[in-house]
């Protein structure tokens, strides 16, 4: 390593059997996505690469790259937009008991590249497989592995719901589960279901459309629907699931938030053998009427410390939507704190 005004220039030789340029898929996109997330320049002429920029950034340059060299040896294909998050994730990566979520089992010792693209998801789709993209959507990911009931809680953009549906697929492809069970509470968010026109799937449906937008995301359309008519893809109101015992099954309980006590309860006891199950939503984005306690925020308090289940909880740093999105979370986090202080010096005075 040279050093020049301040400016550190490190060249290394990745092997001449091998030109770096085999590594990615979209070379000229990746290094720019590493010179913008790392403030550094970099070149590259056949197996030797230049880097050029601040020392440490320029260290942890090096170190990325021949991780990445590593992973593409052992056949991953990594894209532009998984790098971008992952090396975000890698710098700012802090300790399980600061991070807010329950620590999972095999989680020591400093984070880096591989932790996370060798924690990917296959999936039956046009992407090859799904990549974690923060340090809490790879415990999540962990926690779903070791656990038979996971619950993520946190707001929305955070991969709740995805990655929960990326690691159902997968367990239906390596025949783990024989079938998926999507569900989610039909519940009005500012609109009446009654006025919606058409019979009664005609006015669910749209309440569970998201969860056909990730399943359709990962999966061709046409295998989709084919698993869905043999009934081994289940997309259902939360309701359907009363006086049912789910064996042998991957199910999904999304928008947990707008469960009530009863519905939770009810879903919580239909959890059967060989089976899994992922509970997500957002305590902040109750559409209960008032005075309802949602079922999620109520089994919060209740299954806390209950051996074989497991808590995730995921922030504003877990989004991984536009970056406006995270913006916008953070004002909303910052109004509703300042609101919850006026109301109890209001009530002090």
């Amino acid at each position: 390593m040279e050093k020049e005004n301040n400016i550190f220039r490190l060249e290394f030789d990745l092997g001449e059997e091998k030109d770096l340029s085999s590594v990615y898929s979209r070379l000229d996109s990746t290094l720019k996505v590493m010179e913008d997330a790392l403030g550094i320049e970099a070149t590259i002429r056949g197996s030797k690469i230049l880097l050029q920029g601040k020392e440490e950034p320029v260290t942890k340059a090096r170190k990325f790259i021949k991780e990445f060299y590593s992973i593409d040896a052992n056949g991953y294909v990594i894209s532009p937009e998984d790098i971008k998050y992952v090396l975000k994730a890698v710098d700012s990566a802090v300790p399980d008991e600061t991070a807010g979520h329950t620590p999972v089992s095999g989680q020591n010792g400093p984070a880096s590249l591989k932790d996370y693209f060798l924690r990917n998801i296959p999936v039956s789709s046009k992407n090859k497989f799904i990549v974690p993209r923060s340090e809490t959507q790879k415990q999540y990911i962990d926690a779903i592995k070791q656990h038979d009931m996971v619950i993520g809680i946190g707001p929305a953009g955070t991969g709740k719901t995805y990655l929960a549906m990326a690691m159902a697929i997968n367990a239906l492809l390596k025949k783990q589960v024989s079938r998926i069970i999507l569900a989610r509470p039909a519940v009005e968010a500012g609109e009446r279901l009654g006025f919606l026109p058409g019979d009664l799937y005609e006015k669910v449906n749209p309440y569970l459309r998201p969860l056909y937008d990730a399943l359709f995301d990962m999966m061709e359309a046409e295998k989709a629907y084919r698993l869905i008519d043999k009934g081994i893809i289940e997309i259902a109101p939360l309701a359907f699931m009363r006086g049912r015992t789910l064996n042998d099954s991957f199910i999904i309980l999304d928008e947990a938030q707008n469960t009530t006590s009863e519905q939770m309860k009810m879903y919580l006891t239909r959890l059967g053998f060989n089976s899994k199950t992922v509970i997500t939503g957002d305590i902040t984005q109750v559409d209960l009427p008032s005075g309802r306690m949602s079922g999620l925020v109520e089994a919060e308090k209740l299954l806390k410390g209950i051996k074989g289940l497991c808590f995730i909880y995921f922030s504003d740093r877990d989004v991984v939507r536009h970056r406006l999105v995270q913006k916008i979370i953070k004002a909303y986090e910052k109004f509703e704190k300042s609101r919850s202080i006026s109301h109890e010096k209001e009530k002090t005075d």
